[in-house]
């Protein structure tokens, strides 16, 4: 006598799919990374040593302009 089979009510998500959820620090660390270089491309105090191309230093004090608001 065979045994009877169960099936599964909810079938198994495919992989990727919107049951595997993310902890948080996988969505922090990037954004404080993010943050972290942009506040360093962006110090005011650092600005006036490069030397560069002025459209390039044009364009950092236009970001920190809107950033400031």
């Amino acid at each position: 006598m065979p045994a009877p089979t169960h099936s599964k009510a909810h079938p198994a998500a495919a992989p990727g799919g919107a049951d595997n959820l993310l902890p948080w620090w996988a969505l922090a660390l990037p954004t404080l990374a993010f943050i972290t270089l942009l506040v360093l491309i962006l110090n005011p105090v650092d600005a006036h040593a490069a030397g560069g191309d002025p459209a390039i230093t044009h364009l950092v004090e236009r970001v920190q302009q809107l950033v400031a608001r």
